[in-house]
């Protein structure tokens, strides 16, 4: 059983690794209040306590818009943080998984972005998010870098959980029909990671070495691809709601934000199919089972 390090254990993508991880390893799940990552110092001092073998980092600095009036905080939590994870897993002998967002590209194009493909993140949250993969890369440390969008889930602030709140108080929902991506259940993000991990673990050696040799960047998302208003008047059909409310689709002009968002998020999972025989399911799929779990976790 390997020492794993989970970090975010209260995110959404973080509550479900810490049950997704479980079989994998003997897991210390650490939350803000243990190990603010905007405190460098206890971050440190968190890794030299547990001294994992596999530090999987799931805490991020996520309000996209407030980003842009807090670059300070944006950036040391999602690039300083990540690379000092992996400068400590490069001293030890260790190997991280970190997780990233489609925010790094330009958003041009109507085709899925591939590994290799030029970034240009739009926004200081995107800015921030490609700092810290470069950080994680420049360390030399084994790594996973899991770029992934859209992310959902049964907890936590989240497009879906707004979405069911505002349509018990509204009769009409004006939502963006122009912007691009695949919406990813965090229990997915949760499982695959696990299998990636697990799948490493299986094909002998040390963990570490075989995430050097075969590690790298990756697209984790769900299949196909949607508009936020046609996400929506899934989240409203597949809850029994869509008869209830209007949606009415506008452009992105129309819900101008401090942040500029993506039209294109279309990422490709061919690659890490092809290496690790990893592919999510198609988002309406993970949509309706995630639905059909929320009364269980208190909707």
């Amino acid at each position: 059983m390997i020492r794993i390090l989970l970090t975010g254990r209260n995110g959404q993508v973080g509550w479900e690794l810490e049950r997704s991880l479980q079989p994998i390893g003997a897991v210390t799940a650490v939350d803000r209040n243990r190990c603010d990552l905007l405190d460098l110092d206890a971050l440190r001092a968190t890794l030299d306590e547990v001294r994992p073998q596999l530090i999987v980092n799931a805490a991020a600095y996520t309000a996209v818009d407030k980003a842009q009036s807090e670059p300070e905080q944006a950036f040391r939590v999602n690039a300083e943080a990540p690379g000092l994870m992996a400068e400590w897993a490069a001293r030890h002998g260790a190997a991280l998984v970190h997780f990233s967002t489609d925010y790094v590209f330009s958003g041009e194009g109507n085709v899925p972005y591939t590994e290799t493909d030029a970034v240009a993140p739009l926004s200081v949250y995107g800015q921030s998010k490609l700092a810290g993969e470069q950080a994680v890369q420049s360390s030399g440390c084994p790594h996973f870098i899991l770029r992934t969008s859209w992310v959902y889930g049964s907890r936590g602030h989240n497009f879906l959980r707004t979405i069911l709140r505002l349509a018990s108080e509204r009769d009409e929902l004006r939502i963006v029909d122009d912007q691009w991506g695949a919406p990813t259940w965090a229990r997915s993000i949760a499982d695959a990671t696990a299998c990636l991990i697990a799948a490493a673990s299986s094909q002998g050696g040390d963990l570490s070495s075989r995430i050097q040799d075969r590690g790298g960047i990756f697209h984790l998302t769900s299949g196909g691809s949607t508009t936020w208003h046609g996400f929506a008047r899934a989240i409203l059909e597949h809850s029994g709601t869509a008869q209830r409310v209007r949606l009415v689709p506008i452009r992105s002009e129309e819900y101008p934000t401090p942040a500029r968002r993506p039209g294109n998020s279309r990422l490709s999972g061919e690659k890490i199919e092809v290496n690790w025989g990893i592919r999510l399911p198609d988002w309406s799929e993970s949509l309706r089972l995630c639905l059909a779990d929320m009364p269980a976790t208190g909707r």
